[in-house]
């Protein structure tokens, strides 16, 4: 049995939960909305303010459905009560973001600034010039967008320039050394 899919998911007394028929659920919290389509194999249920995921047999397919359809349920309810945060960092001399209303403006080496309008639900923020935090209540999508911030300049591994994640570690290189005499 799944250690993750057996473990019930708590719903707060803020959230509401709706499982519709052919599985579909809909989780509308203080944050917002969510809703997503699962397995119809899979068994979701309601039990004193719990949401429990079973599955039908040991079949392969179903064991390996069983504790995904449970952690995108509990990232759904966490999502519309807390939020998901992506923070970003940028190094590099000359360097630095800004925001213009809601778009992102970069300054990351090109000769153009780079600019990033957020999608429906994720907005950024900064801290400073060289910090940005992607935020959002899709798990998913947080972590979509940033890293579509971070391929506009990924971290190279010479002088470690570029955008990276927050706490990413970039391995360096060497690069050219001098002729011996």
């Amino acid at each position: 049995m799944s250690r993750i899919g057996r473990r019930p998911i708590p719903v707060p007394a803020n959230v509401e939960v709706n499982l519709d028929p052919g599985n579909l659920v809909r989780v509308k919290g203080p944050k917002g909305e969510l809703s997503a389509t699962f397995d119809r194999d899979m068994q979701l249920s309601r039990q004193n303010g719990e949401i429990l995921v079973e599955r039908p047999d040991n079949e392969r397919q179903h064991r390996s459905l069983h504790g995904l359809t449970r952690t995108l349920l509990a990232n759904m309810v966490q999502g519309v009560t807390e939020g998901y945060k992506k923070d970003l960092e940028i190094q590099g001399v000359g360097y630095r973001a800004a925001m213009d209303g809601k778009t992102l403006v970069l300054s990351v080496g090109y000769s153009h600034p780079v600019r990033m309008e957020p999608p429906e639900g994720i907005t950024y923020t900064l801290e400073g010039l060289t910090r940005i935090s992607v935020l959002g209540i899709d798990k998913q999508q947080v972590g979509e967008e940033a890293a579509r911030i971070r391929r506009s300049r990924p971290p190279e591994p010479y002088k470690g320039k570029g955008i990276r994640y927050a706490g990413e570690y970039v391995r360096r290189k060497a690069g050219k050394t001098g002729k011996a005499k």
